[in-house]
């Protein structure tokens, strides 16, 4: 382990007078770290993963950012360490900060990879989105799109990126309704998506019960790094699953012990979680959510 991470720090990293910054974490494989900032919060559309992958034929990008500026960015990111064509944007979720720099590739003539239920939840929410961006991102929000995927997957496929190949796998409904993993059999890194969370208090928009089921599954693949939705890079991604089932498993049992004693949402708001609370950032405003979300599900019972 402490090889792994000497390894990892001793791979170059790049960036650019305000541009995106990059590390390689294995050849061919960059991450860029997006920002631990609340979407509500004047957020700049860079506060997820960003990542791509060389292969010989082309490369991979996988999550494109929050705003048309952040896809740009990361467009020219991946110019400055190769010409070769973009293949496919792969989307791990529909969440707005993982899929509103799609519009930057267009002109790539991508596929653009999803979920098979991403396109109809992006149908569902593109207007929400497109209103509410410029509030999250301002200028950046200019020339925004919503653009769904023209290759989905509803189990398993495989894509080749030459001599390099990218399993992916969907999920049922876990931390959102669209939940899919991208996998280097290569280099063995998982890309999680927001299946996992790293720093980042976690954030639910589907069924925290099937996100533990989900954790399970994924705890089974045998990794050499694991690229989370949020947070650092894990040599350890076994651990880093492990704190995350934990978050959700203590929030489920407080939740469901609040409403055994018939305390409402709002009482139970202020003491679910909370022994998790200096574990993470951002607990307070996802917390929070996070109750509200769950509470009237675990209710129903």
């Amino acid at each position: 382990m402490k090889k792994l991470l000497l390894t990892l720090a001793l791979l170059p990293s790049f960036s650019f007078a305000q541009e995106l910054s990059f590390k390689q974490i294995s050849p061919g494989i960059y991450v860029h770290h997006g920002e631990h900032k609340d979407i509500d919060a004047d957020y700049g559309g860079d506060i997820c993963n960003l990542s791509f992958v060389i292969g010989k034929k082309g490369i991979a990008v996988i999550d494109t950012g929050g705003s048309p500026k952040v896809g740009t960015q990361l467009r020219r990111a991946i110019r400055k360490v190769s010409k070769l064509p973009i293949l496919y944007v792969i989307n791990t979720h529909v969440h707005p900060d993982h899929v509103l720099g799609n519009i930057a590739f267009e002109a790539d003539h991508p596929t653009f990879v999803g979920h098979s239920d991403l396109a109809n939840f992006m149908a569902q929410r593109k207007e929400n989105y497109l209103k509410n961006l410029a509030s999250w991102v301002g200028t950046a929000a200019v020339g925004n799109e919503v653009i769904p995927p023209s290759l989905t997957v509803s189990s398993t496929k495989t894509i080749d990126l030459g001599g390099r190949s990218l399993n992916l796998t969907a999920y049922p409904t876990a931390h959102s309704s669209t939940d899919m993993a991208v996998f280097d059999t290569k280099s063995k890194t998982l890309w999680t998506g927001d299946l996992l969370f790293i720093e980042r208090t976690p954030s639910i928009d589907g069924d925290i019960i099937g996100w533990l089921n989900v954790i399970n599954e994924l705890d089974k693949i045998k990794t050499t790094l694991t690229v989370p939705g949020h947070g650092a890079v894990a040599a350890d991604g076994h651990t880093a699953l492990g704190n995350e089932q934990r978050y959700l498993s203590t929030l489920v049992n407080d939740i469901r012990a609040a409403i055994k004693e018939e305390r409402g949402m709002e009482e139970t708001i202020k003491t679910a979680g909370q022994s998790e609370k200096d574990k993470w950032v951002l607990f307070d405003i996802i917390n929070r959510r996070n109750v509200a979300l769950i509470y009237p599900k675990l209710e129903w019972e």
